[in-house]
């Protein structure tokens, strides 16, 4: 997790699966910014629901969750 999160170049919040029953569950809206990021992508290995999906991971791309446009653009046919 910690490999994609960094070759991803995105904000570690964008791993978390927001909408989800346990995110809510565990109040980390208001939790994760008071956690370090090793916190953070500790917690996100404890529980696959946590983790906003679909994640491709290729090369040098990681893209998480599902917005067309994105996709559309970095990922060749």
């Amino acid at each position: 997790m910690k490999s994609w999160y960094e070759k991803s170049e995105l904000p570690l919040k964008r791993f978390f699966n927001t909408s989800g029953k346990i995110y809510k569950e565990l109040d980390l809206k208001n939790r994760l910014v008071s956690m370090s990021e090793e916190e953070q992508l500790e917690l996100l290995a404890t529980d696959g629901m946590l983790v906003k999906r679909p994640i491709l991971v290729k090369d040098n791309l990681v893209l998480v969750g599902f917005k067309e446009e994105e996709w559309k653009e970095k990922v060749q046919p």
